[in-house]
Order: C-alpha cells, then sequence, then structure tokens
C-alpha cells in the first residue's frame, strides 16, 4: 500500500526546492552579508556565471556580486539549452522569484547577456515587481537593433573563426578538438538565440540604463550603443573604454569603479 502523501509535506519542502532552483541559476560570486546593492551579471554568448569572478574581486565589501549560470555548460553541461531568449528570461525571472534578492538589485549584462537582462527586468515590471536600480548594458546593440548575422548558421570552422576574431584572448584554446566538441554546441545554441531575437523600438523599461561600449568592438557602434536611449523611461548615459568586445578583460577594475559610482550606497 503506498503511503498518502500528506499537503502539509510537500508545503514543508517548497523552500528548500525553491532555494534549490535558485542556487542552480544564480551562483555567488562575492557574498556580503551586510550590502547595501546586489550586482546580478548575465554573460555572453558561451559564457557562465564565473567570468564575473575577476569583477567580483574588485567589488566594495557592501556590495554582493551574483552571476546567472546559463543551462547547457559547466555543471549544467547535461541540461537542455534554450535557444529563445524571451524564455531564457522568463525562466532566469522564476529563479530569482522563488528566493528574491532582499535590497536593491542592479542588473549588468555583456553582450547576449545585455539583452537578457533587459527582458528579465521587463518581466519583473510586467509582474507588478520593482525593476532592478540600474541596467548595465555592455558591449551589445540596443534591443531594437537586433540582427540576424547568420553566425549560428556557419559551419565549425567558420563558428570558430568568428570567436577567435571577437576575443583573440581564447583563440589558443580553439586549436584543442575536444575543447571544440564541447564548447561550439553551446555557442551555436546561444548565438541562434541572440540572433532569432526580435524587439520592437517602443519597449522600455522604467530603470535608468548605462551603456558599457569598447571603443574598438567590431561589432557594436557607438550608434547601435546610443540606441539604448530609447528603451528606457528614466535616465541613460554611455561609457566608453579602449578595447574590442571583450574589453572587460584588461580593466576590470575600471569597469567596476564606473559601476560603483552609480550604484546606491556606493
Amino acid at each position: 500500500m503506498v503511503a498518502e502523501i500528506q499537503p502539509h509535506c510537500l508545503e514543508d519542502d517548497m523552500p528548500a526546492r525553491a532555494a534549490a532552483d535558485r542556487e542552480l541559476w544564480i551562483r555567488s560570486l562575492r557574498p556580503a552579508p551586510g550590502r547595501a546593492v546586489t550586482l546580478l551579471c548575465f554573460p555572453h554568448a558561451g559564457g557562465a556565471a564565473g567570468y564575473f569572478t575577476p569583477l567580483a574581486r574588485c567589488a566594495h565589501e557592501s556590495v554582493e556580486v551574483l552571476g546567472v549560470q546559463y543551462p547547457g555548460r559547466q555543471d549544467r553541461f547535461g541540461e537542455p539549452m534554450i535557444d529563445d531568449i524571451f524564455v531564457l528570461a522568463e525562466r532566469i525571472h522564476e529563479a530569482l522569484t522563488s528566493a528574491p534578492v532582499e535590497g536593491p538589485i542592479a542588473f549588468l549584462g555583456h553582450s547576449m547577456g545585455a539583452t537578457v537582462a533587459f527582458e528579465v527586468a521587463r518581466i519583473m515590471e510586467r509582474e507588478g515587481q520593482a525593476p532592478p536600480v540600474r541596467l548595465f548594458a555592455s558591449g551589445r546593440r540596443a534591443p531594437s537593433r537586433s540582427r540576424d548575422e547568420g553566425v549560428h548558421r556557419l559551419d565549425d570552422a567558420g563558428l570558430v573563426a568568428e570567436v577567435r576574431a571577437l576575443n583573440p584572448a581564447v583563440a589558443p584554446a580553439f586549436d584543442n578538438a575536444e575543447f571544440v566538441s564541447i564548447v561550439l554546441p553551446t555557442l551555436r545554441n546561444d548565438y541562434r538565440a541572440v540572433e532569432r531575437y526580435r524587439c520592437a523600438e517602443e519597449a522600455t523599461v522604467s530603470c535608468p540604463i548605462t551603456a558599457f561600449l569598447g571603443t574598438e568592438d567590431p561589432k557594436v557602434t557607438r550608434d547601435d550603443t546610443s540606441a539604448w536611449a530609447g528603451h528606457t523611461t528614466a535616465g541613460f548615459d554611455m561609457e566608453l573604454f579602449p578595447g574590442g568586445h571583450f574589453y572587460l578583460e584588461d580593466q576590470w577594475e575600471r569597469v567596476y569603479a564606473e559601476l560603483a559610482r552609480r550604484l546606491p550606497g556606493r
């Protein structure tokens, strides 16, 4: 005879399951028990939460730094990947809602991550939740400037060449055939998601947006970046950094300094 499951048992398990789901998606990069603000970081195509670890090391003790871990990579390698920005944003929002961050939260998204962060912020507002205190959009065209460049349809050699050109620092890793076989499906999935994404020009969030751009970025122009101003009903500003698409990696301290002067309590 199967024992009857009592409703209260299920209820007792809910907080633990919610916390587990949040921990799957949201990783702590720098705890800050007495935090004034939380910074949630969204990685680029093919990227993972740990990409922002150098930024977390620069953070002030009053700033908690979290990173989003998308499925299909690192310790989530066996999970199905998500090739739809809107679905990905919904899942991240669900994880955040299951165990909400207390106090003010700011979003930082790099490249694809900026688009995902924007869509998570839009969901928060649709659900009647307080939006992030600021959205930092790094190395990404404004949502209404999205376009399909066909990168996700390239053959393996073409996709590898694209990544090498965008981030020469990682080029040597792509000489390893085993590494390539592991990361290429993730890269193709993420490029598919971001290249298929479309957003109306009138789509906005009510939080201020700060856009960061590397002056030598081969994919994102100043005009593309300035267009983020049309996607907020609050303030907008832009900060330029020397370097290419992955300008952050050579100047994490300066990136953090520009973040910090725009964060509350800092």
